[in-house]
């Protein structure tokens, strides 16, 4: 189980990053440890991560991911991080052995540097929050 988390900025874009060892973008975020639950997770992996301590917000998705991207299927949870500020975002400390880099995306640019089921979730995410509800995906998919 993994859990992410939605930052946006005063633009509108998510803020996605480049991990060290993935040949591809994503949310912040991560792996929710034995006996920790994902909002602790998620809370957790943005401190060490991005080191950044913030007020994680309401939940956006839950991903069912079948076998492909990962070895073995999964869910996935996206919590709203909410807007970050010009000095929450220059305050933003890359974990330097996890992360490479980190950057604003519109919709666009999000799906050209996701892969095609991250850039569904990353969507519905954004949807989820502006609509103030929550999205049941499966593959980054909307099935209810």
């Amino acid at each position: 189980m993994g859990a992410g988390a939605l930052f946006v900025d005063e633009l509108g874009r998510v803020l996605l990053v480049e991990p060290t060892y993935k040949n591809y973008w994503e949310l912040p975020g991560g792996v929710v440890e034995a006996g920790e639950s994902p909002f602790a997770a998620v809370v957790r992996e943005v401190d060490e991560e991005l080191g950044l301590a913030v007020r994680m917000g309401r939940l956006l998705v839950v991903d069912w991911v079948p076998p492909g991207l990962y070895p073995s299927d999964g869910v996935m949870l996206v919590y709203d991080g909410g807007l970050l500020s010009a000095d929450q975002t220059a305050a933003i400390v890359l974990q330097a052995e996890e992360l490479r880099s980190w950057a604003w995306c519109d919709e666009t640019e999000a799906a050209k540097r996701l892969p095609d089921v991250l850039a569904r979730r990353v969507a519905a995410a954004c949807r989820a929050r502006r609509e103030g509800v929550t999205a049941y995906l499966e593959d980054g998919r909307a099935v209810v």
